[in-house]
């Protein structure tokens, strides 16, 4: 019963709140009225509501990740510090010499393979003039290992070598992480997205690296593994993003948006992009993948579609021939084909579309990227495709 009444009580202060309100205005000798009653009231505060409410979630989310984020690199950093500490290094060197030094013997295999894995022969990205405040300790320390057992003091200047090689490889991964970035965004696209697109499909047996599964990764290469990971996704992202154009015309004849629809005169959305040329000529792959479709597609005549990967794929259509075939590899600048007027056309021209995700979006930013977003592409690219051919066409 009490319920009841605080319902009704709370119900009547809202009506009385709510109550519809009249506005009059006089104009010209005339007197207009303007009633906004208290439902459509109501209505704009709860809308109100609801739109605060959702950006007080989203915004608490994004801080939950944030700090989330904050400490695990806190955390890596804390047991970084702790494994590189004199004291624990000492303690190590104390226990037995010979098993530091297998211990590093495994540890330049680990760094080896992830150089080799994700850089290959570019020791340039190791920049020894970049410097780190956490050299100077790790000098120091090992000055105290080599002053206090001098027949260790070789291993310990090894190791120090490697724990500084590391960061400095670190340090450069994560700055060519920013660049990649940086000229994704610059295509229009996220990033984040599209790398996160490129890590959901990922298996294999698993083959552990240490014998002792037990064993776990030195924290400066946990770090620079995690770095280089990162790294190599947004590369490989920025490499599939199509950015050359697909014929040596600049003759556009329609643009991507709406338009007045050439067949029935009505206004229409234009998926793409139609560039005129003459009847023939060689229509170029804007950027490497995989032929996902050769052949006739309804309304476009003649098409070859490119699926590049991370949700990217391009679309050639009115083509007079297609040269390529479904399932085939391509690199960027490949000819798939000719151009002509087959399909849904007025006249001899190429119809290039981008889509994302399955979603047509518009391909100008992609065919006017500038020379510094071009250059940082073509670094990514000689990367990647040097990693192709090391790697062998029979692994993964």
């Amino acid at each position: 019963m009490h319920k009841e009444k605080t319902r009704e009580g709370l119900k009547a202060r809202l009506d009385h709140m709510f109550t519809d309100r009249e506005f009059f205005m006089r104009s010209h000798g005339q007197v207009r009225f303007l009633t906004i009653s208290a439902v459509l009231q109501k209505r704009v505060v709860y809308s109100i509501a609801v739109a605060l409410t959702v950006w007080l979630l989203i915004t608490l989310a994004m801080m939950i990740n944030q700090l989330t984020v904050t400490g695990e690199r806190m955390a890596l950093a804390a047991k970084e510090a702790q494994v590189n500490s004199t004291e624990s290094r000492v303690a190590s060197y104390k226990e037995s010499i010979g098993g530091v030094a297998a211990d590093l013997e495994q540890r330049q295999d680990v760094l080896d393979q992830i150089t080799e894995q994700f850089i290959g022969e570019q020791s340039e990205v190791a920049d020894p003039s970049q410097s780190d405040p956490d050299d100077a300790q790790l000098s120091e320390n090992t000055r105290k290992i080599s002053t206090a057992f001098p027949e260790a003091a070789h291993l310990a200047q090894l190791e120090a070598r490697q724990i500084t090689f590391a960061r400095r490889l670190t340090r450069a991964a994560n700055q060519r992480t920013a660049q990649a970035a940086a000229a994704i965004r610059k295509f229009g696209l996220n990033p984040e997205n599209l790398a996160k697109n490129s890590v959901d499909a990922m298996g294999g047996p698993l083959i552990p690296f240490f014998k002792d599964q037990g064993q776990q990764l030195h924290p400066t290469l946990e770090r620079l593994n995690l770095a280089l990971q990162r790294m190599d996704a947004l590369e490989r992202t920025l490499v599939a993003i199509p950015s050359g154009m697909p014929a040596s015309t600049e003759m556009l004849s329609s643009s991507y948006g709406y338009r007045r629809d050439p067949f029935t005169g009505g206004g229409a959305m234009h998926s793409g992009m139609d560039f005129k040329g003459p009847h023939g000529q060689p229509i170029l792959a804007a950027a490497g993948g995989e032929v996902t479709h050769a052949g006739w597609k309804s309304g476009y005549g003649k098409t070859v579609e490119i699926t590049h990967g991370n949700g990217l794929m391009t679309r050639y259509a009115h083509l007079s021939r297609i040269g390529v075939t479904a399932g085939q590899k391509i690199e960027q600048g490949l000819q798939l084909g000719a151009m002509g007027s087959t399909g849904r056309s007025t006249g001899t021209h190429l119809h290039f579309e981008v889509r994302l995700n399955g979603k047509a979006i518009n391909p100008r930013p992609f065919l006017e990227a500038n020379t510094d977003v071009l250059k940082v592409k073509a670094i990514a690219r000689q990367r990647t495709a040097a990693q192709r051919v090391e790697s062998g066409p029979d692994r993964g």
